[in-house]
Order: C-alpha cells, then sequence, then structure tokens
C-alpha cells in the first residue's frame, strides 16, 4: 500500500488546501449560519479541478486519482464540511457514475460540465422506507413507449437545491427488489419533477437538501445509466466511492477539531499554567490525534484499493466506520477542552461538533459499515 503521497498527489492537495483557507474558511460561519448553499465557491472549485477530480481531462476532470481526490477533500474539509459534502456528491455518486455507465452520449451531455463545475449533480435514492434498506424502493418507473414515467418521492437529496441533473433510482420490477430498480439521469427541470421542502439539519447547513417529488416524469430509454434492473448495483459501486469520500470529510473535521483544541490548550492558562501542561488534557488530544492518524491510514488504504482497480468495498466501509467515529470522538473531546467557549453558539468547535455528526449517518450509516464488515470477515 502507497502511504505517501506523489508529488503530483501532494501539489493537487496544495492546491486545494490554499483554496480552502484563502477562499472557504472565511465563509464557512456564514454558510453554516445562513444555510446558503454555496453556488460561488462551487464554481470556483470546479475551475481548479475540484468538481471531477478523478475524471479523466478527455472528459474535462482533473485527471487525477483517488488518493489525491481523498487527501484534497480533507484539505476542503478542513474549512468547510458542507463544500466537502457537495464536492464528494457530485464527484463520487454523479460523475464517476456516469464515467463507469454512461454511455458516450450520455456524458457528452453531461460529463465535462460536470467535472468543469458547470453543471451541478445530485443523487437519488433514499426515500422515506428506503434508507439503510435501499432495496425497498417505492419509487416506480412504469414502461410507457419509448420509455418510462417515473412516480415517486425522494428525499434527503443533497445538491438539489442547485443541481442541474439528478441520478434517480426506481423500481422497474418491483417484485425483484434490488434486481429489479434502474438508474435514470433526469434534468432538474425535467417536466413534474418537483423540488420540495428546503430540508434543514443539525450541521452541514447550506447543503441544499431537497425532497423530489415525481410526478409522471416521463423518461426516454437514452436516459437509462447501464442496462434496466442494474440500478441497485450501480447505486452499490458509487456508495463505495462514496464512503471513502466521507471518510476523507469526516478526517477534515476532525483534524480542524483537534487544531481548534491544542491552540486553545496552548493559551488559556488555568492554576497559573496553560492547560496542556495537564496530563487530563494531554492524554485526550493523544487520543484525538492518534485516532485521526488511525483512521486516516485507513482512509488511504481504501483509496490506494481503488487507484489499484479495485472496487475496496470492506476497505471503504473500515475507512468510514473508523474515520466518521473518529472524528466524532474528536470534535467531542475538543467541546470538552474549550468547555464554555467549545460550547457556544458560533464558536468554530460548536460548528463542528455539529458537522461532524452527519458522517455517521449518510451514506451508510455506522451500523451498516458493521455489517458489511461483518459478512466480508465471516465469509
Amino acid at each position: 500500500m502507497q502511504v505517501q503521497p506523489t508529488d503530483r498527489q501532494a501539489a493537487f492537495a496544495a492546491r486545494a488546501s490554499q483554496f480552502a483557507i484563502e477562499e472557504l474558511a472565511p465563509l464557512a460561519a456564514a454558510i453554516d449560519d445562513q444555510h446558503a448553499f454555496p453556488r460561488a465557491l462551487i464554481a470556483r472549485a470546479g475551475a481548479l479541478g475540484l468538481m471531477g477530480v478523478t475524471i479523466p481531462e478527455a472528459w474535462g476532470g482533473a485527471g487525477q486519482d483517488d488518493l489525491a481526490y481523498v487527501l484534497a477533500l480533507e484539505a476542503v474539509a478542513r474549512a468547510s464540511a458542507t463544500v466537502a459534502v457537495i464536492l464528494s456528491v457530485n464527484n463520487s455518486l454523479v460523475a464517476e457514475t456516469l464515467l463507469r455507465h454512461g454511455t458516450d452520449a450520455q456524458r457528452d451531455l453531461w460529463l465535462r460540465r460536470l467535472a468543469r463545475g458547470e453543471a451541478i449533480g445530485a443523487f437519488a435514492l433514499s426515500e422515506e422506507h428506503a434508507g439503510s434498506d435501499a432495496a425497498n424502493q417505492q419509487a416506480t418507473a412504469t414502461a410507457d413507449g419509448a420509455g418510462y414515467r417515473l412516480r415517486g418521492t425522494k428525499v434527503w437529496v443533497a445538491n438539489a437545491e442547485a443541481a442541474d441533473l439528478v441520478i434517480v433510482f426506481a423500481a422497474t420490477r418491483p417484485d425483484l427488489r434490488g434486481r429489479g430498480i434502474t438508474a435514470f439521469l433526469v434534468p432538474m427541470d425535467a417536466p413534474g419533477l418537483v423540488r420540495r421542502n428546503l430540508t434543514d439539519s443539525l450541521g452541514v447547513r447550506g447543503l441544499g437538501c431537497m425532497d423530489l417529488v415525481l410526478d409522471d416524469v416521463v423518461v426516454d430509454s437514452s436516459q437509462v445509466i447501464g442496462q434496466p434492473g442494474q440500478g441497485f448495483s450501480i447505486a452499490m459501486e458509487a456508495l463505495d466511492g462514496g464512503r471513502v469520500a466521507i471518510a476523507a470529510q469526516a478526517l477534515g473535521v476532525g483534524e480542524a477539531a483537534l487544531h481548534e483544541a491544542l491552540d486553545y490548550a496552548k493559551r488559556r492558562v488555568a492554576f497559573g499554567q496553560p492547560i496542556a501542561q495537564y496530563q487530563a488534557i494531554q492524554f485526550m488530544l493523544a487520543d484525538m490525534a492518534t485516532g485521526l492518524e488511525a483512521a486516516r491510514m485507513l482512509t488511504w488504504k481504501a483509496a490506494s484499493a481503488r487507484v489499484r482497480g479495485h472496487r475496496g468495498t470492506l476497505e471503504a466501509s473500515m475507512a468510514k466506520l473508523a474515520a466518521s467515529e473518529a472524528a466524532h470522538a474528536a470534535a467531542d473531546r475538543a467541546m470538552q477542552i474549550l468547555a464554555s467557549e467549545g460550547y457556544r453558539r458560533g464558536s468554530t468547535v460548536e460548528r463542528l461538533f455539529r458537522d461532524v455528526r452527519a458522517t455517521e449517518i449518510y451514506q451508510g450509516t455506522s451500523e451498516v459499515q458493521r455489517m458489511i464488515i461483518a459478512d466480508a470477515v465471516l465469509a
């Protein structure tokens, strides 16, 4: 396993870090406070190659590999978890799905625009009763002449507020569950596709999450991604990449929490000396740093597996589980170290504490990751 980034990977990550420090960090609190989708920042990220990191240059992307991707995404997440998630959805769930499973016509129509940040993609899999049990799709796609009619409701669709297109998963054969789901590429201005309920949340505010109502949305057979009935496997493959990206996002938030705790512990004086001199604080800092570094190695391992051409389902689940829980622990300990200063509404640690909690939920809860890992180790 490669554990030392190449010069090319490091250079790309450095550009992402500069963007994060200079352009994202000053606006992160405002994005959270105003619950505002950061359109201008996303356009800027696209110009830097951050909307299509692993997409080949021929298709408008940066032509980087998965390790460069997680390095860049961690750097972005240190400044803004919200922007990191927006990028991960566009990269891992939409652009990479089109690259792997789209037709040349579909790629010609959308992929370059997605990779350059000229268009924004969304991924509509979750439903009210199809979260962890993603095969339980209630949205339907009924054959109608040369195409299909889509009916149903999707929930918690990240990027939906600003998206130009969405990958929709619907049951073409409901009786077959996972073997009867098909993926469709749907422009967001399609008649019958209605955005509903801009969803507020505890953290990662400004993500543009909305519910999507599919009210007799007519799609042509040319808008099917892959083959009919392959949608569930396409979604699971996309989520493998997405989980590595969420691991990177979690690491960025955890590192930001560790930085806040270190800075405060060095300058906060109690009983005549900085609190960093007390063993109780030192042990918390040591645990934070160790947990994050261990999770980083798992995340790099998962990314390296993908660089070698492996799908890396097990590695992705281990990385997401470890990174999300290590980052949550880091944010919790940072708040303990800062005490009332961290608990104050509007503090950086308070925002990080709220942001990191979602990493244990979206794109597969920690319990789902444990199920995947257990299946592998028991096989």
